[in-house]
């Protein structure tokens, strides 16, 4: 269970619990959870109604319960660079689902962080199996809710040929054919938007840091695969290789807006050593 205090402050509006609750970021369905529970909303340690005001000082408490069960927990561990109350931040290494499928019980992030969670496993978004770097982890429905689509995220890929000057890819992806995995860029697609920069050109290849205005499967790896210039390591849109065994993509930084607290965070992690072996051409 994560319980919350609030203190109204004294230049409150006047306003019930349920206006005071929507306003913090409590969803209609948290709400009606709440509602249920004869301890989910307290006023000044009373139980109270959704239509009761509320006046300057009063102190409110909602108590949301743990939803879901923890996914299995395995021995496999990951660096967690932050976790409070409400989000973990770790830093997930490539050849690691995020979720549970049916091809992958047992070896995920979700397992790997299970014990540190009193409920369901909620990533508030996704990185490919292959991808590594900064995976955001909600640990209640609130801060799941509030986080979504919130977080932006930075990558840094290496890919073949050279790129010169920043730029941006505005292309609609689409699913490619019948492939339930493989994605192209159609004019059937949705619209999709990658912003680049170059950060440093060695032997044929680009060392990019990358931003998304839209989060479209497999989305950075089509595209540059689709203006000629895949991912190294990218077997999918491009060709494998021996010095990475997977695409050169990494989530190196993700910077939130805390879902309770209202703070500004930023955390960050290196890309890995392989991507230099890849800008050297060893």
């Amino acid at each position: 269970m994560r319980t919350i205090d609030f203190t109204v402050p004294q230049d409150l509006p006047a306003q019930n619990i349920k206006t005071y609750l929507h306003r913090f970021g409590v969803s209609g369905s948290l709400l009606k959870t709440l509602k249920n529970d004869p301890n989910g909303i307290l006023k000044n340690g009373r139980a109270a109604r959704t239509i009761d005001p509320l006046l300057p000082g009063d102190r409110l408490q909602i108590n949301i319960p743990a939803e879901g069960t923890p996914p299995k927990q395995s021995a496999q561990k990951v660096r967690i660079l932050y976790q409070d109350n409400d989000i973990l931040v770790a830093d997930k290494p490539p050849f690691m689902p995020v979720h549970e499928s049916r091809n992958h019980q047992g070896d995920t992030l979700a397992n790997a962080v299970a014990g540190e969670l009193d409920g369901a496993f909620r990533s508030v978004y996704r990185l490919d199996r292959d991808t590594s770097g900064l995976v955001v982890v909600a640990k209640n429905s609130l801060s799941a809710a509030k986080l979504a689509g919130q977080c932006q995220k930075t990558y840094y890929a290496v890919a073949q040929g050279v790129l010169a000057r920043p730029g941006r890819i505005c292309l609609p992806i689409a699913r490619m054919g019948d492939s339930i995995i493989k994605r192209c860029v159609s004019p059937r697609g949705v619209y999709a938007a990658t912003n680049f920069v170059p950060l440093v050109c060695l032997h044929g290849r680009t060392l990019l840091q990358i931003q998304l205005e839209t989060g479209r499967t497999h989305q950075i790896r089509v595209h540059f695969a689709h203006i000629g210039m895949p991912l190294v390591g990218d077997s999918l849109y491009g060709q494998a290789n021996p010095q990475i065994m997977r695409q050169a993509l990494h989530c190196g930084h993700v910077s939130l807006c805390h879902p309770v607290t209202g703070a500004h965070m930023h955390f960050y992690t290196a890309f890995p050593p392989e991507f230099m072996i890849c800008m050297r051409g060893e």
